[in-house]
């Protein structure tokens, strides 16, 4: 039961927080950050219970929800999802301490939206049942609307419909796909059921199968995001609160990811290689289209927003790799971006209190007059451009390296994304940190709970980049168990595509 009870201490404490709220502002921060540990210390001690197991499923538990119509409270936790809840509650715990002086109106429904959105996602990593999975795919959207919508900026009204309207229609597309997988399996079994290691293997037509993978793919994909479905995401970021664009950037991005290894590749195999061309295809164009685009702005939010469009396209070029050194990228890609995007925003949040605006060109010299926060800026702008020692450098490594096993001519483009997150991350010091000082007020330093914050950040950043080891054996069974469901994309003597370049595919697969 310990799986139900990760979910229900969160959502218990969401409903806690906002009703103790309404008599002291100041007990629902703490109510969220101690349920918040809690699942971390449980969740912790699930991991160091279960080192160096080759079990597929960590945990198992299942129990009847809806029978009737083959609905269950089917919840397991792997390698995989095991590394990503340990991440959304280490994110959260950050969410909620840097919104700790950054809040004071309403704090109790605010933390109810916080505690709500983990419940959702950490819902979406442990459900092995689709109709569950799309309940929690849900729950985590709403709760952000309100994040944006309540709490964000100036246009927040505009960046908190356009998310859910996005939001919205993939998961309405996604639905449609679970229930028409749902009716197909139950005209050949006779056996109606959501239950996700049922539904594998069942026989579909290759078009249907193309139809109902691209239904998937629309809500995973809008979540990623991948280009041209990102339009939704740098407004989101510019105008959520600090909490909100550091959960949209360390966790709900991931579900995308996560949604796409855990389900579409197992579920439509065929249909997966048949869109590889086009997968890596687009991973390419997002991590150069958003390198460009960050680049280019003169608001110093927006540009952190559009570096997540250029990092996530990483993300999909090695999800469509198809081999296990690829895989490995992508899930420490996940945890690196995660950590060094997330701290970025919370400079960012740190910068626009103090000095209330946004905007690049009235920044500089900050370095004279606020050394730690530029040193912070200093660690996780080389960390977003892949610095050797620092996570993001074996994360794009790694994800290269598998990506050169299907296709040397995409990881030659690929590549070009290291020089354009080059330029970002540079400019980024340049225009804040260095150079004269303009206009402004001197601002303060970071106090002691910034550095407490930015601390925890930069260790994680640091040991994931010259450890991580531990993080690839602890998801090794998931992403080796992953790769075998997904059986007709591998020759039998090697583990890799049978495609030695996305071109031949093109020849060898006519998409439906």
């Amino acid at each position: 039961m310990i799986l139900a009870a990760l979910l229900a201490i969160l959502i218990g404490s969401g409903i806690l927080a906002w009703l103790v709220g309404r008599l002291n502002k100041e007990l629902p921060r703490y109510i969220a950050l101690v349920s918040l540990m809690i699942d971390l210390i449980l969740t912790a001690a699930i991991f160091f219970n279960n080192q160096g197991t080759t079990d597929e499923w960590i945990i198992d538990f299942s129990a009847g929800w809806i029978p009737h119509f083959g609905i269950g409270f089917h919840l397991a936790i792997d390698g995989l999802s095991l590394l990503l809840l340990l991440l959304t509650f280490v994110i959260g715990i950050v969410s909620v301490l840097v919104s700790w002086k950054e809040i004071n109106e309403n704090t109790g429904f605010f933390h109810l939206n916080i505690l709500w959105i983990i419940a959702g996602i950490t819902g979406v990593f442990l459900s092995l049942d689709l109709f569950l999975f799309y309940f929690f795919w849900e729950l985590m959207i709403v709760p952000m609307f309100f994040l944006i919508n309540i709490w964000g900026h100036e246009n927040r009204i505009y960046a908190s419909y356009k998310f859910f309207i996005y939001t919205q229609a993939g998961g309405l597309l996604l639905f449609i796909a679970i229930l028409v997988l749902y009716f197909i399996h139950g005209r050949q079994t006779g056996i109606y059921t959501f239950d996700f290691p049922a539904l594998l293997g069942t026989s579909i037509n290759p078009s249907t199968a193309f139809l109902l993978m691209l239904g998937f793919l629309a809500a995973f994909l809008i979540k990623l995001p991948a280009v041209p479905l990102h339009n939704w995401l740098p407004d989101a970021h510019t105008e959520a609160p600090t909490a909100g664009s550091v959960i949209l950037a360390g966790l709900l991005l991931k579900t995308g990811v996560y949604g796409l290894i855990r389900f579409v590749m197992p579920l439509f195999p065929e249909a997966s290689v048949n869109f590889a061309p086009y997968g890596m295809g687009l991973g390419v164009i997002g991590i150069l289209y958003g390198a460009k685009l960050a680049f280019a702005q003169t608001d110093l939010k927006r540009l952190v927003a559009y570096t997540s469009v250029s990092h996530m396209g990483f993300v999909l070029l090695g999800a469509y790799a198809f081999n296990e050194i690829a895989y490995q990228g992508v899930v420490i890609q996940m945890i690196a971006h995660a950590i060094s995007t997330g701290a970025l925003f919370i400079l960012v949040g740190q910068l626009q209190e103090r000095i209330h605006t946004r905007d690049i060109s009235r920044m500089g010299g900050f370095w004279q007059q606020a050394p730690a926060m530029a040193a912070m800026g200093l660690i996780f702008s080389m960390a977003s451009l892949g610095l050797p020692g620092l996570g993001n450098f074996v994360a794009e490594f790694l994800t290269l390296l598998g990506t050169y096993q299907s296709s040397i001519l995409v990881t030659c483009f690929a590549s070009l994304g290291l020089i354009g997150a080059t330029l970002y991350s540079l400019r980024i010091m340049q225009k804040v940190f260095y150079g004269k000082a303009k206009s402004l007020p001197a601002i303060a330093d970071l106090n002691l709970r910034e550095k407490v914050i930015s601390g925890i950040m930069v260790i994680a950043i640091v040991y994931l980049g010259l450890f991580p080891g531990g993080i690839l054996a602890t998801a090794k069974p998931s992403l080796k168990k992953a790769l075998k469901e997904s059986t007709l994309l591998f020759s039998p003597e090697r583990n890799q595509l049978k495609f030695s370049d996305p071109l031949e595919m093109f020849k060898s697969n006519s998409i439906p």
